[in-house]
């Protein structure tokens, strides 16, 4: 790296000086020479000579010269990736001759997803027009800053049905990554399919659930999000998974064989509402958001005629803002899955069952209890007969938008007894 030397008892004058020009590269030490003269790392080779040879530091003596190699400074070896990234691009912009600036401050991303060696970036990120002149080099510079081989940037969820991603790939030959999770791995191609850190809590739930010797229908079972936890973790025997977008049913072929569960599975590609299973699931699970209303009716279906099963219904359900003084008792967790038993809030009485959930909000009840209604009605109207359901469960997966929030509800179906 360039550096302009001095004497030792000059060092720290030299030093003072470049960082005053904006000139100071503090990713090195400062650096002694042979000879007893200190070096002073700089950005811009060209910027520091002109700087020496127009004005300099009055009355210091100073020459210019390279460090082959210059030693990380303590700042460099702890810095924050994002404060990293951020002192990164400002030397590349800085050797380009271009100037920073606010606007190109807020552009500059605070937090993105890593998977393996590919960061994804938001889309609101680098969207400023300088950044586009940059070319290449800029997404080269952002994945030095972060350690990472592959670049790409996140746009919004495509309205086709499938919930795919408009990712486009900035710097790499192809989005395939690999993400562990529990223990899980999962492969899927960035650019194709979806991967939602917000449900890591729910899918620890699902692993932690006892599903020994059961089948298991996952009507959207994407790249594997719930269907894997509940072969790997929770044991079940098989499982059946319906998924229609053909990027997420190859990553789920993948995963299913890196985990190696691939022979107690079956991957039912198309529209889960023309599946023909029936009378064969212990355990139905609905994870598609903001509704799964219309996999209710092959649930029902699905489900064992004789004994009934449970149903793990996602839905997005909007909650008003909570009145001050009942705020600590409704406010949603930052981390739910605690299942913690509490009394009923006033007009709850007389549902039947207890909830088993941490902070349950009348809103969410009141939901689920629809919900069960509508569930009760179709299993009586398909098997001529009376079923009964019973919430076991709320659970509060993450927030979606204001007022509105992913839960899950657990519902236990059985024929009523005669």
């Amino acid at each position: 790296v360039p550096a302009v030397a001095t004497e030792p008892r000059f060092a720290q004058r030299l030093r003072r000086c470049l960082e005053e020009q904006r000139l100071l590269d503090a990713r090195y030490r400062l650096q002694g020479l042979p000879g007893g003269g200190v070096a002073v790392p700089v950005l811009q080779e060209e910027a520091a000579e002109r700087w020496l040879r127009d004005s300099g530091p009055q009355g210091l003596p100073c020459w210019l010269l390279r460090l082959q190699d210059p030693v990380p400074s303590k700042a460099a070896r702890v810095r924050p990736p994002a404060q990293q990234l951020r002192a990164e691009l400002q030397r590349l912009l800085l050797a380009l001759g271009q100037s920073w600036s606010e606007e190109l401050e807020r552009d500059v991303p605070r937090a993105w997803q890593r998977h393996g060696d590919l960061v994804l970036l938001g889309e609101d990120s680098f969207r400023a027009a300088l950044w586009a002149k940059l070319g290449p080099a800029l997404w080269e510079t952002v994945a030095s800053a972060l350690g990472a081989q592959r670049v790409a940037r996140r746009g919004r969820v495509l309205p086709d049905g499938m919930r795919s991603p408009s990712v486009t790939l900035l710097l790499g030959r192809d989005g395939w990554v690999q993400h562990v999770d529990n223990g899980i791995r999962y492969t899927f191609d960035v650019t194709k399919c979806m991967f939602s850190p917000g449900n890591i809590t729910e899918k620890l739930r699902v692993a932690s659930m006892q599903c020994s010797g059961e089948v298991l229908v996952d009507l959207y079972a994407g790249i594997g999000y719930f269907t894997l936890p509940y072969l790997v973790h929770a044991a079940a025997a098989f499982a059946h998974a319906c998924e229609w977008n053909p990027h997420a049913v190859e990553a789920l072929q993948r995963n299913l064989e890196l985990n190696g569960v691939r022979d107690r599975c079956q991957i039912h590609a198309g529209d889960c509402r023309q599946l023909q299973l029936q009378d064969m699931a212990d355990r139905v699970n609905l994870g598609l958001i903001p509704s799964s209303e219309e996999g209710w009716p092959v649930a029902c279906r699905v489900l064992r005629k004789r004994t009934g099963g449970v149903l793990h219904i996602h839905h997005n359900v909007e909650a008003l803002p909570v009145p001050p003084d009942r705020s600590d008792e409704w406010s949603l967790p930052e981390e739910s899955g605690c299942d913690e038993q509490r009394e009923r809030p006033e007009g709850m009485e007389g549902a039947g069952q207890a909830v088993l959930a941490a902070r349950v909000r009348p809103q969410w009840w009141s939901w689920a209890e629809v919900a069960a209604a509508r569930i009760r009605g179709l299993l009586a109207e398909l098997h001529g007969q009376p079923w009964r359901t019973s919430i076991l469960h709320i659970e509060a997966v993450k927030s979606y938008a204001p007022h509105v929030h992913h839960i899950v509800l657990d519902l236990e179906c059985r024929p009523a007894l005669p």
